[in-house]
């Protein structure tokens, strides 16, 4: 008798089949509408100023070799004085969001006094109001205590309570024994010890989730530098910087998208060395509970 492999080929019904077809079309569609507007921009920032005004934004240019926009941009834009301005930025909000953070989603999590169901609604309230809703109130604190124009105070006033970050530290925290607390509390380790020693290192894969959602939100924003950091040539930020090249007479973009392909590089190499811990934080730290 002679044995015959049979090779079964997989049959998909004409509802699985069209569900699979749209899902890829789907994906391949929004791929090709988020790529289009950083493809057109990287087209732009390579043609010479003559280049934009009688071209089609995706009509690639002549020299693939042309760095002249983005000398100018980094020149003209101060791009330099804005790098370290906002690395100065990122280096001490994010520390101290971190730590404000950790220590109050420890001490709500870990202590049971009255008021801590309260101090978490509270949190969730002041979570649901729009932070431009509230901007003339901190401007007239930020103004009576001389923070503005200052990049001290701009810290100060970025490294606030991050209500996102103290309800991940907190979910997080659910998942690490108490009996880790006790154990140390026995062996004679105070609560800054046990919060130091032993809550911090755990909460690593929150933490990398919490400062990649702060540290975008610093970097990019706008509003908040831009209203705070009033004197642009000395206290200019990324954010502000390609706002250089705008003003009642016309925006130069192919300035513009030079400068935002700048702005985007110390992101893009964070993320490509730093990929590994972001994609764990985010599904460790984002999703426990």
């Amino acid at each position: 008798m002679k044995s015959a492999s049979i090779r079964t080929k997989k049959h998909y019904e004409p509802k699985a089949l069209l569900s699979i077809v749209l899902k890829y079309a789907s994906l391949l569609f929004f791929t090709f509408v988020a790529l289009i507007p950083l493809a057109s921009c990287l087209i732009t920032s390579f043609k010479t100023e003559e280049e934009y005004y009688h071209t089609n934004v995706m009509t690639p240019p002549e020299n693939w070799f042309y760095f002249g926009n983005f000398i100018s941009a980094f020149q003209k834009a101060n791009m330099g004085r804005a790098f370290l301005n906002s690395g100065i930025i990122l280096f001490f909000v994010l520390s101290g969001a971190i730590l404000i953070g950790t220590s109050l989603a420890y001490v709500l999590n870990r202590f049971d006094f009255p008021g801590n169901q309260l101090i978490r609604q509270l949190f969730l309230f002041a979570s649901l109001l729009p932070g431009i809703a509230m901007q003339v109130t901190v401007y007239k604190v930020m103004m009576s205590l001389g923070l503005i124009n200052h990049l001290y105070g701009y810290i100060i006033m970025s490294m606030g309570t991050d209500i996102i970050s103290i309800y991940i530290f907190v979910q997080y925290m659910e998942n690490i024994s108490v009996s880790l607390d006790e154990s140390a509390f026995i062996d004679g380790a105070s609560y800054f010890q046990i919060y130091w020693k032993i809550i911090l290192p755990l909460l690593k894969p929150a933490i990398v989730t919490s400062l990649v959602l702060k540290g975008v939100g610093v970097y990019n924003e706008y509003y908040a530098s831009n209203l705070y950091l009033q004197d642009k040539d000395r206290l200019g930020v990324v954010a502000t910087a390609l706002y250089t090249f705008t003003g009642p007479m016309g925006s130069k973009y192919n300035f513009i998208c030079a400068g935002v392909i700048i702005s985007f590089l110390p992101a893009l190499i964070i993320f490509i060395f730093c990929q590994k811990q972001i994609y764990s934080g985010i599904t460790q730290g984002a999703v426990k509970g």
